[in-house]
């Protein structure tokens, strides 16, 4: 039997694939005709072409299937349509959850996000027990992940969903193909498009230690629960500190205020639009996240799962070398 991966030609996806390869069970990867598959490439797994949003790909994807890693997700702080964010995330993954109780699947790892937990203004580290609510949260993104979280928490409760459920904090390391918004920033910074920065924090784990600690969830999780799995509380200033030194450049020492560049996050958000084009550099949605320190404590899944995070210079510095080889090529 089986463990079907959703998401694997993502970049958190991609290491819980290799991780649970290297841990020698047989997995089967669920992937969509459209997406780039550069990445798995070298990947000995059976590759099952489908899509979450299809009930009848879920049934057969799963087939011959045990267990379920669902770590597909559309990771976007823009998109032309909003409506795709709710579509992947919360029907694909309701989708996907019902089909692993339609077909007895015995035990579920679903990929939440610390975008669904509670952050405050004072900057104070944040857990599982911290509350949030659908008002709480900023933009789509966050919003879709939300809903798509209370939909397994409910069928955890109402219909005995066998699910471990655990939020990665900001993963940045190798083989982030699009790259991810927060890849993004270090590729920025790699190249000198960072010139100032504003006051905010995120937590950053190599996603190499997440994928580690979704096999983790996967052993010793209780059903039902959630695990944070993070790393590091960094400032950005400190983050692009690391990226510059790591880079051989100069760190940007300008603090912005977050109000002068909204301006610019509205036009550029109207330009992408109107053009069809890719996702602006700045967007209205990050620019509002920022006003928080989104840090969060991993002490949970570190006591329960044994879970371990290397510090936050090595996962920039791994992140460093794999964009300076693939924007080489």
């Amino acid at each position: 039997m089986k463990t079907l991966v959703t998401g694997a030609t993502g970049f958190l996806g991609n290491a819980i694939a290799r991780a649970l390869q290297k841990s020698g069970v047989e997995i089967k990867l669920l992937i969509r005709q459209s997406s780039n598959t550069s990445t798995i490439q070298d990947i000995d797994a059976e590759k099952f072409v489908g899509d979450i949003r299809d009930p009848l790909s879920i049934k057969n994807a799963l087939r011959g299937c045990k267990h379920l890693f669902h770590v597909a997700a559309d990771y976007r702080l823009w998109a032309r349509r909003s409506r795709d964010l709710y579509d992947n995330n919360v029907l694909g993954t309701k989708n996907i959850m019902i089909g692993a109780l339609e077909s007895g699947i015995e035990r579920v790892v679903y990929t939440s996000s610390v975008a669904t937990i509670g952050v405050t203004k004072d900057g104070a580290v944040s857990d599982e027990s911290t509350e949030s609510k659908l008002s709480d949260m900023i933009g789509h993104y966050k919003r879709s992940k939300f809903l798509a979280e209370k939909e397994v928490d409910r069928l955890i409760r109402n219909e005995s969903l066998p699910a471990v459920i655990v939020n990665p904090s900001t993963p940045i390391g190798p083989r982030d193909i699009k790259p991810t918004p927060t890849g993004r920033i270090i590729l920025d910074a790699i190249n000198g498009r960072m010139p100032a920065y504003v006051n905010t924090g995120l937590n950053i784990a190599h996603v190499d230690d997440i994928a580690t600690g979704h096999l983790l969830a996967f052993q010793r999780g209780a059903v039902g629960e959630r695990y944070i799995l993070g790393g590091e509380d960094l400032t950005l200033k400190e983050i692009l500190f690391h990226v510059a030194k790591a880079a051989g450049r100069k760190p940007p020492r300008i603090c912005v205020p977050r109000q002068l560049i909204f301006p610019i996050a509205y036009l550029s958000e109207f330009w992408a639009w109107l053009t069809n084009g890719p996702a602006p550099q700045a967007t209205v949605e990050g620019l509002k996240m920022a006003a928080y320190q989104m840090y969060f404590s991993s002490d949970r899944a570190r006591r329960e799962l044994n879970y371990k995070s290397r510090p936050a210079i090595t996962a920039i510095e791994d992140a460093i070398k794999w964009f300076d080889g693939f924007t080489s090529k």
